[in-house]
């Protein structure tokens, strides 16, 4: 019988992750069946955990119920206690600098998902389905004002398409965005907050997205089209890049040659964006099964069966909705300016003053509509990855360059 190894990834820093686990799990389970055909499918467990992103410790990530840890082949743990051999190799190995190895396996979520990547090579899995700590097996549709769900069977839609691509990317439901529904007025107004939303956005992140979710409440629906389809699709060529998400992401590592570091400007997010700019020779295809984006951790409840079915609208009578809103606008300025270095380097400056006096213009606005004066931060997080962005760029290039050295001696 022939035999495929599956490694389930996670980068991962909350307590809600073994439950999540859990439910992928059972889902597994009851849905393995469909694939057997003469095949045996072996899964194998990968976890880079952080234990200062919540205030955690390491055994809210290692103690798993013994029902799971039985499910899988192996379990591998990537933590401060869990020193992942084959990083220490690489560390003694003379061949990499100390800059090299920080370029691929630094601080942030980027390193965790490389180290997990390596480890998932290194036990040579055929392929890696990366998950996310708040995102559900689930989708949610709407008819009329009643919300309808739905399971989806993840691991499954990955595996049926996985071994002709080299990467495939589900979708995404739930509460996406952190934009939050806004009540437009004298201090801010609509086209205020559309030049700010252009001005930090990229072609995933854009004013006539944002504009439809906010007339949803926040809440992205799944495609009823796209589900009853059941239909896998290219993923395009977009400014130079194949969009794809961080997580619901499944990569073929069959050939590791042909595997890419994730890589993030220091404190910044945008992994997944920037991995996005390195696919357009890569086949990347578009999966129809969703997963449910819990954003604010406020319906860990769905794994219970607890369905509702009406789903909150995200407003700013919420200090931490609002908070977080803030929390993103700033992660996503610290990677505007090389994401725009790397897709468009001879409009580069042009657009760099354009996004400049966006936020001159609307940044007062923002912080008098939320009284919240650290909206001004925007503005100098902007300026200080601006002045970076050719040595993130030379780190970028370098993460490439030194994960083809670590990939030659695979």
């Amino acid at each position: 019988m022939k035999e495929i190894h599956m490694g389930i990834g996670f980068a991962t820093g909350r307590l809600h992750f073994r439950k999540v686990l859990s439910a992928y799990m059972h889902t597994w389970k009851a849905t393995e069946a469909d694939l057997l055909n003469g095949t045996e499918f072996k899964l194998h467990l990968f976890v880079a955990y952080d234990v200062e992103y919540h205030n955690t410790k390491s055994t809210d990530y290692t103690n798993l119920p013994q029902e799971i840890v039985d499910a899988f082949e192996s379990v591998t743990f990537v933590g401060a206690k869990n020193a992942l051999s084959s990083l220490e190799e690489l560390r003694n190995n003379s061949e990499f600098t100390q800059t090299e190895l920080s370029s691929v396996f630094g601080s942030g979520y980027a390193g965790k998902r490389n180290a997990v990547l390596i480890a998932a090579i290194k036990r040579k899995m055929d392929y890696l389905l990366f998950l996310d700590d708040d995102e559900y097996p689930m989708a949610v549709t709407k008819n009329h004002d009643t919300c309808l769900w739905s399971g989806q069977q993840v691991f499954i839609s990955h595996l049926k398409e996985i071994g002709n691509a080299d990467y495939t990317n589900g979708l995404h439901c739930g509460y996406i965005s952190p934009i939050p529904q806004i009540r437009f007025n004298d201090v801010l107004d609509a086209e205020s907050f559309k030049l700010f939303i252009e001005a930090i956005s990229n072609d995933i992140i854009n004013w006539t997205s944002i504009k439809k979710l906010m007339e949803s409440g926040g809440v992205t629906y799944a495609s009823t089209d796209v589900l009853i389809a059941n239909k896998a699709v290219e993923v395009p060529l977009k400014g130079g890049c194949k969009f794809i998400s961080g997580a619901n992401l499944c990569i073929n590592l069959r050939d590791p040659s042909k595997t890419l570091p994730f890589f993030n400007p220091p404190g910044a997010r945008g992994e997944d964006t920037f991995l996005s700019t390195l696919l357009e020779d890569k086949i990347v295809r578009r999966i129809p099964c969703y997963t449910f984006h819990d954003g604010f951790s406020i319906y860990q409840h769905l794994l219970d069966g607890v369905l509702p079915i009406r789903l909150s609208a995200i407003t700013t009578d919420s200090a931490v909705v609002n908070s977080r809103f803030l929390n993103a606008c700033i992660g996503w300025v610290r990677y505007k300016p090389l994401f725009t270095y790397i897709t468009a380097p001879e409009e580069y400056e042009q657009r760099r003053v354009q996004i400049k006096s966006a936020l001159d213009q609307t940044l007062p606005k923002l912080a008098e509509y939320f009284q919240e004066k650290r909206f001004f931060n925007i503005a100098t997080e902007f300026d200080k990855y601006s002045k970076n962005v050719k040595k993130h760029y030379n780190q970028f290039s370098l993460s490439q360059h030194t994960w083809e050295k670590i990939m030659n001696m695979v």
